[in-house]
């Protein structure tokens, strides 16, 4: 969800969304609305050179939105969470490609620059930077975080199209930024019981730990962001032995674990706060299932609400967390019948 700051004009909306900015045709990057919408990122870009989360930067600016945002410049809220920061910089990437405008390209290594430096020296990125407080400082696969990093950095690295213009050394640097967190995420893969499963959505900045980020996302086994880890693994051209048993030690534990015959539906209930209750459902033709998280020790999934206590249930938890959260879900249902075999198939040529 994006959220509009309170100085964007919101009267006269763009005609594209934000959400959508990396999925438009080649040749609207070089069109007025994209430059506009390049140099709104250029204002809400923070001194550290990273950009803050969950703000609609394709929503038109006047002067004084404009004045007030660069009265937040010094900020400290720059992050890789929810897409921010490697969205801005693979927009900027293709709008300087498009238009050859300086700004932007100037923008974009400031932003590039900052990626390098807030990766840790383990290989991992904190889900902020400056910002270490809490679980902030903490390794960050959560909504695909580290790893959307690491395809930006990937792509500049081998010189993908959009990113002609980078130079030599900062293509080095990215190189060696992407090889040090594949080593992250080789180091951070969870072993229980001698054998490896998958990850934890934060694992700790120092002993690589699964660890605990808000009151409800418990150190714990993910079914949601180890599918974006493997499948990051598997895109990898020339694999190690290593890598290559952390992704069949990883797809065997989500064979090992999905559900089957039950569904998670939501039943329209204006008494909820969501307007809606999500409940769980026998349905024996049901296609199979995997819990957000699931307890390192017995692999049973389990269900947190806001006083931080485990459960086995989801019914057993608020309303509030229970409707806003994806509790449950099917992404490795692609993996597991499309993507792995076909990775398989490679391996064997």
């Amino acid at each position: 969800m994006f959220l509009t700051a309170p100085f964007v004009l919101a009267q006269t909306g763009s005609q594209v969304r934000w959400k959508e900015i990396l999925k438009q045709p080649d040749t609207w990057y070089a069109s007025p609305d994209a430059t506009r919408i390049a140099d709104n990122v250029l204002v809400y870009q923070r001194e550290s050179g990273g950009w803050p989360k969950n703000i609609d930067m394709a929503q038109p600016l006047d002067e004084k939105a404009k004045a007030d945002l660069a009265q937040h410049q010094k900020d400290i809220d720059s992050t890789i969470d929810n897409g921010a920061t490697y969205i801005q910089l693979s927009f900027l990437a293709r709008t300087f490609t498009a238009r050859k405008l300086e700004r932007h390209r100037e923008a974009f290594l400031k932003g590039f620059d900052y990626l390098l430096k807030a990766q840790y020296s383990n290989g991992g990125w904190p889900q902020f930077y400056p910002d270490l407080r809490g679980y902030y400082k903490h390794i960050t696969y959560n909504d695909d975080a580290m790893i959307g990093v690491m395809t930006l950095l990937r792509d500049v690295a081998e010189k993908r199209s959009n990113f002609l213009f980078v130079d030599d050394e900062r293509r080095h640097k990215a190189s060696v930024a992407v090889q040090n967190g594949i080593e992250c995420i080789l180091k951070t893969q969870v072993v229980v019981g001698g054998k490896r499963t998958v990850w934890c959505a934060q694992h700790d900045e120092i002993t690589l730990a699964p660890a605990k980020a808000r009151t409800y996302e418990l150190p714990s086994l993910s079914g949601g962001e180890s599918v974006g880890i493997i499948r990051f693994l598997m895109s990898i051209e020339k694999p190690t032995p290593a890598v290559i048993d952390a992704i069949k030690s990883a797809v065997e534990w989500f064979q090992e674990s999905q559900l089957t015959g039950i569904k998670w539906v939501a039943t329209p209930d204006n008494s909820k706060l969501h307007g809606f209750d999500r409940i769980v459902i026998r349905d024996p033709s049901a296609g199979p299932l995997w819990a957000r998280f699931y307890e390192i020790e017995t692999n049973r999934p389990i269900f947190v609400g806001r006083d931080g206590v485990v459960k086995y249930n989801v019914a057993e938890i608020e309303d509030e967390r229970r409707n806003g959260y994806s509790w449950y879900v099917d992404s490795a249902v692609s993996l597991l019948k499309d993507d792995y075999p076909k990775w398989l198939k490679k391996q064997q040529h």
